[in-house]
């Protein structure tokens, strides 16, 4: 029988080339799901048990945040850098391609839409397989397109993660409420999901460890330990760590060791 990190490459490859993102090298690996204790430096023993449905009632504050280990692959952003705020999750969600037949009146904006899409799917599959200078940061304008083929809470989540590719990383940024100036590796994922209604209100990574059900899902694999968290979205990474600058996109090129990390999915996603 073949491992689970062998069946996981060959979901991740699966996903990629039936939404077009391509597939990296090492792909996705579970390593980890169920009740499990996770130690960092510095910090006291964090548990965190799999919770097999996304109602399941969680104590906020529980789970306390604990220092980013992989902070300093992310470009932490100096305290001269200003960055204007985020819209709201809700709002970055609202830039996906319209679900549903369109009326008379809307024809003209939903073919100007689909045009726009081509083109943005044309840009991204010449940039995002290609990582600019200094680390695995896709190309381009550090955004990836928004696959109609997609069900509509997955385009979302990109465009949420889209919204905020390229803002600073701040440790603590996107805590205290989704509209920030600079989010870190919790803050941007929490940003995502909610875009798409996956989460009502921002989670440490820590917190990640019980979102929704274990194991990868088939567009959405979110993975997280009491100090780092990540995603991947229709085959794609999204991570602060291996960024290639203070601006550069949380979209990335291949994939990353995901040894030590719980691995999660939104039941039917």
């Amino acid at each position: 029988m073949p491992s689970s990190r062998k069946l996981l490459a060959a979901l991740g490859c699966t996903v990629a080339a039936a939404t077009g993102a391509g597939c990296g090298t090492g792909a996705i690996a579970p390593s980890g799901q169920g009740q499990r204790t996770t130690k960092t430096a510095g910090s006291s023993e964090v548990a965190a048990t799999a919770v097999g449905t996304p109602a399941a009632a969680r104590s906020r504050g529980s789970i306390r945040q604990v220092a980013d280990p992989q902070e300093a692959a992310s470009f932490p952003a100096p305290a001269s850098v200003h960055h204007a705020a985020a819209a709201t999750p809700a709002k970055a969600g609202e830039a996906i391609v319209a679900a549903g037949a369109p009326s008379d009146a809307e024809v003209r904006r939903e073919l100007q839409q689909m045009k726009a899409v081509e083109r943005s799917a044309r840009q991204a599959q010449q940039h995002q397989h290609t990582a600019v200078p200094g680390g695995r940061s896709i190309g381009g304008n550090g955004t990836v397109a928004i696959q109609p083929a997609l069900p509509e809470v997955v385009q979302k989540v990109v465009a949420g993660a889209n919204a905020i590719a390229d803002f600073p990383y701040v440790f603590g940024g996107g805590h205290a409420s989704f509209v920030d100036n600079a989010y870190d590796c919790s803050g941007s994922v929490s940003y995502a999901l909610a875009a798409g209604g996956l989460l009502s209100a921002p989670e440490t990574s820590g917190e990640l460890e019980s979102w929704g059900a274990p194991g990868p899902g088939k567009y959405i694999t979110v993975l997280a330990n009491a100090g780092h968290t990540y995603m991947y979205v229709a085959g794609i990474l999204y991570n602060t760590a291996g960024r290639s600058g203070v601006y550069a996109s949380r979209w990335q090129v291949g994939a990353v060791d995901n040894s030590g990390f719980v691995v999660r999915h939104w039941p039917g996603l």
